[in-house]
């Protein structure tokens, strides 16, 4: 494997002697797919908000695609990018005019023929003129992905993509992002509830609870250390305080 693009060593935050991230290391390569699992409260906001710069860790060390995040946010966040379904665009502007937008910030050349490929691909171009209160929640959340890979990201963060997808949508969305990263060497980091989704997408999947890392490793090793069937009865178990396993996985 060559470098790592994230590289994450002993980070931790703690919120008025509340520790959300306790501690934690871990690294994801190029191209690939990270699921990053946990029940509410595990710590997965916290983690994605320190990776974008958003809050300050309490301790440890970001490095994104070699560089700093600390010393060098502004090059580094001009290659990666954030979709979550939670965050919403202006309402009165079309979709047209809010991705004009982004890709003016963004410095994007033709932002108009990007705009229409990415709305196409997303199977909303018929939307474009539309006024963005005037979206269901499905079509907020594909403005949100098209918004997410306007600047050709290498590296891009997804909190809960689908959703507010249909399984259809959902479906097409997944083989989307996995055609994007294997034709661009694009990396992800992703969160979901949908345990079928995270067991389908992830190349790797780290189990966060309580702000430590709790166990990692491909889906399929995920099961057999739990020695259960399915990342849903894998997640239940943890949720409900039923672990079998007491093995330190803070450093993967």
């Amino acid at each position: 494997m060559g470098h790592p693009v994230v590289q994450v060593d002993h980070l931790t935050k703690s919120f008025n002697g509340f520790v959300a991230v306790n501690d934690l290391s871990f690294s994801i390569e190029e191209g690939e797919i990270l699921g990053l699992l946990g029940p509410n409260g595990a710590g997965k906001t916290t983690l994605i908000q320190m990776l974008l710069g958003l809050i300050t860790p309490t301790a440890g060390e970001i490095r994104i695609l070699g560089l700093d995040l600390k010393r060098r946010r502004e090059e580094i966040l001009s290659q990666v990018n954030f979709s979550s379904t939670y965050i919403s665009m202006p309402t009165s502007l079309t979709l047209r005019e809010n991705l004009t937008v982004f890709a003016k910030l963004y410095g994007i050349k033709n932002p108009e023929r990007r705009i229409d490929e990415l709305l196409d691909i997303f199977e909303i171009k018929r939307l474009k003129n539309t006024i963005t209160r005037h979206l269901s929640s499905g079509q907020l959340t594909r403005l949100s992905l098209v918004k997410a890979l306007l600047n050709r990201p290498k590296v891009l963060f997804l909190d809960e993509p689908t959703a507010s997808l249909d399984p259809d949508i959902a479906d097409k969305t997944r083989r989307l992002l996995r055609a994007i990263r294997d034709q661009s060497r694009l990396t992800l980091l992703y969160t979901s509830h949908n345990m079928k989704e995270m067991e389908e997408i992830s190349d790797r999947i780290l189990f966060l609870h309580q702000g430590r890392f709790l166990a990692s490793g491909t889906p399929a090793e995920i099961l057999s250390l739990f020695a259960e069937r399915n990342l849903e009865d894998v997640f239940l178990k943890v949720a409900r305080g039923n672990r079998t396993t007491d093995r330190p996985k803070d450093q993967v």
